[in-house]
């Protein structure tokens, strides 16, 4: 396998593990810890919040360490860190204790939104599809970590679902060790070639040199509002889901194993929406992209108020599609916009907004299913999505930025 193309399939399952690991907690907690730690579901999930916190905040650090030391590097001790922190997670005897466990998966989770999507990115003109594909596995991760999990609960405890996944990343932490470690030089004076030709072709450094100050301003803020209200968005479908089934499909769903393999089967087909997204985002205007996926997602959150059975489990595909679909749209922008130099600490911003109202979704959510049910919460999902509409639509109409990339020379 070519060089480029196993470090990009490194990249892409650090974006499967870290949504993963993420997510673990999410069906542990719905299907199992809620028993045998005598809580309701609603006074057990707040505890996953620290891990959140730690994934928002881990962000900023991360992406300078990474600009200034090495992006590479920062991936290997992710591999590790992750793995190591989830293998004692599954040490917790109480809440406090898989917390603090939590924290820590969080914090070196934080390490790679903005290290691997640089890294992804990092000397490519079209940036879409690529970072299209990356969404994939990191939505698959969603998708496995309710699967898998179940699986485990049902077959040999809630714990090995942290351990054996902290294992396997401890294995992959060792083997990119040696990939990266093989050949740096001649690594290194290719992606410095890689990223002069696409500065030469976009003329500052990888940024669009016909963007303005005040268009340029205009965009960022448009990116922070969308990536804090999608993160509101991703984390409260992603994280509810096995619970939303666990309610609403009844005689469909009778086990864990079955509630993490319908969660599993929508997650993964939504996944691939981001591939059409990504392909849309290089071919045509991102704005009405952007507006079109952020109306469907408005719709689809209304249409499943109270929906129950069959119905619920076709409405939670749509609404997923077009959420998955949203997420590479605002790392395209950025990528667009940012030199190369600074584009981990530009992404780090990006996703410790979006963890960080992660973070705050957590007590939403148990605050919400405990007081009035998950169809408040699909209400306020609409309107959320009809906001990110509203943003959307303040986008520039034109700049090739936002049309899309140009084409190599």
């Amino acid at each position: 396998m070519p060089r480029a193309r196993l470090s990009f399939l490194f990249l892409n399952l650090g974006h499967f593990l870290d949504h993963f690991f993420m997510l673990i907690f999410a069906t542990v907690a719905a299907l199992r810890l809620t028993g045998e730690w005598g809580m309701s579901y609603a006074e057990l999930i707040p505890y996953a919040t620290p891990g959140f916190v730690a994934f928002g905040v881990g962000a900023i650090p991360a992406g300078w360490l990474a600009d200034r030391w090495s992006r590479e590097g920062m991936m290997v001790i992710f591999f590790i860190g992750i793995g190591v922190s989830s293998i004692l997670t599954a040490l917790a005897g109480s809440p406090l204790e898989i917390a603090i466990g939590l924290a820590a998966v969080g914090l070196f989770a934080a390490i790679y939104h903005p290290v691997g999507l640089a890294l992804v990115i990092q000397g490519r003109t079209k940036t879409g599809v690529p970072l299209a594909v990356n969404g994939i596995f990191g939505n698959m991760g969603v998708a496995c970590a309710a699967l898998l999990t179940g699986y485990f609960i049902d077959n040999a405890g809630w714990r090995s679902a942290f351990v054996l996944p902290g294992a396997a990343s401890i294995a992959f932490g060792v083997a990119y060790w040696v990939f990266v470690s093989w050949g740096r030089a001649e690594r290194a004076r290719a992606a410095a070639a890689a990223e002069a030709a696409t500065a030469k072709r976009a003329g500052t450094g990888g940024a669009d040199a016909s963007i303005d100050r005040d268009t340029l301003i205009r965009v960022f803020a448009i990116i922070a509002f969308t990536t804090a209200i999608g993160g509101l968005i991703f984390q409260s479908t992603t994280f509810a889901l096995p619970k939303v089934f666990d309610e609403r499909l009844g005689d469909l769903a009778s086990s864990a194993t079955a509630i993490g393999g319908y969660a599993f089967a929508v997650f993964t087909v939504a996944a691939f929406a981001q591939l059409v997204v990504g392909y849309f985002v290089d071919h045509h205007s991102v704005r009405t992209v952007f507006g079109f996926v952020a109306a469907l997602q408005a719709a689809f959150f209304a249409i499943m108020y109270q929906l129950t059975g069959v119905p619920a489990l076709v409405v939670a595909v749509a609404f997923m599609l077009v959420v998955f679909g949203q997420i590479p749209i605002n790392d395209v922008l950025i990528g667009r916009v940012t030199k190369s130099a600074w584009r981990s600490r530009a992404f780090s911003v990006r996703y410790i907004v979006t963890f960080s109202v992660s973070a705050s979704t957590l007590p939403l959510i148990a605050w919400i299913h405990g007081s009035w049910g998950f169809g408040t919460l699909f209400v306020a999902m609409a309107a959320a999505a009809g906001a990110i509409f509203a943003a959307v639509m303040l986008l520039p109409r034109r700049g090739a930025f936002i049309a899309r990339t140009p084409a190599a020379a």
